[in-house]
């Protein structure tokens, strides 16, 4: 057997998978179809002899698929394959209809609520037993993130209130605390919002842009920041032009120019104290970022 060969077989015996992870986060047969066509011309033009773990691997590239088909919604180009190298036929008729009857019309209806990264988090990690870790570099947020955006959609899917024990109740308050106490200059009261073993990660548009404007009085951002006295310090006497914003359905804070935003800030909150910021300045990753600024 050839590589082409067994790259094909490889990729047949992981169809059903891969149809099925595509089905339950897109909620369309003709939509999961596509996905599992694209991971296939992926694959077929990849390093593949270096993949150690292909289901691994295909069910990121197809979950990532995904992830963008729920942001766009729109049609996507068909890509000519060899048809001679796979069968891309329709999923069998019964293989659907047993999906159908797996998510049921309750919960398709609420799926479709849910942002995109929700809906990519709760079902990988609900349905298919994913690791935050690996949903993380799925959906681009630290695996923190990805479990909050996960626990926010099985709220919503068990019709709870979007103020469980699970997330912190005052989790507004507490960000508006922040914002208050970082423009005010005030270090003990930003000292007594955060963990002691709170995390800040910054993306390396952040470190770029704020180290560029040390001198206008921009905060000194690094890569990753774990001591709560640094983080403090920080953003003692910043965030003058900080918002209150939803960031991806979460209290969070952004900074317009104009009507666009330039930068967001998320919050992880938990027993009332903040344990992860999350600083985001890069043009791609805030498109993909729903951002709604809070009057």
């Amino acid at each position: 057997m050839d590589k082409d060969d067994w790259l094909a077989k490889t990729f047949q015996n992981k169809r059903d998978h891969l149809t099925a992870v595509a089905y339950r986060i897109l909620g369309s047969h003709e939509e999961a179809k596509d996905a599992v066509q694209e991971s296939w011309l992926r694959l077929s033009r990849s390093e593949s002899e270096i993949i150690e773990n292909m289901g691994g691997w295909l069910t990121t590239v197809v979950s990532r698929i995904c992830l963008d088909q729920l942001r766009s919604r729109k049609s996507r180009r068909e890509t000519s394959f060899d048809s001679d190298s796979i069968d891309f036929e329709a999923v069998p008729t019964e293989n659907l209809q047993e999906l159908d009857e797996a998510i049921g019309p309750a919960l398709s209806i609420v799926l479709e609520s849910l942002g995109p990264a929700e809906r990519v988090s709760f079902v990988l990690h609900d349905f298919f037993d994913l690791s935050f870790d690996e949903i993380a570099a799925i959906v681009d947020r630290s695996p923190t993130a990805a479990r909050q955006l996960a626990s926010r959609a099985r709220r919503r899917v068990r019709g709870l209130s979007a103020t469980s024990q699970e997330e912190s109740p005052n989790q507004r308050e507490i960000v508006t605390a922040f914002l208050t106490a970082s423009r005010e200059g005030k270090f003990e009261a930003l000292l007594a919002l955060l963990d002691p073993d709170i995390i800040l990660r910054a993306d390396p548009a952040a470190i770029k842009i704020t180290t560029a404007n040390q001198s206008r009085g921009a905060p000194a951002f690094q890569n990753e920041m774990r001591d709560a006295k640094t983080i403090a310090e920080t953003f003692r006497g910043k965030a003058a032009a900080a918002q209150l914003a939803f960031i991806d359905g979460f209290e969070g804070a952004t900074w317009l120019q104009g009507s666009k935003p330039r930068v967001a800030f998320t919050f992880a909150i938990r027993n009332g104290l903040i344990i992860e910021i999350g600083v985001t300045m890069d043009p791609i990753s805030l498109a993909k970022l729903d951002i709604e600024p809070i009057q």
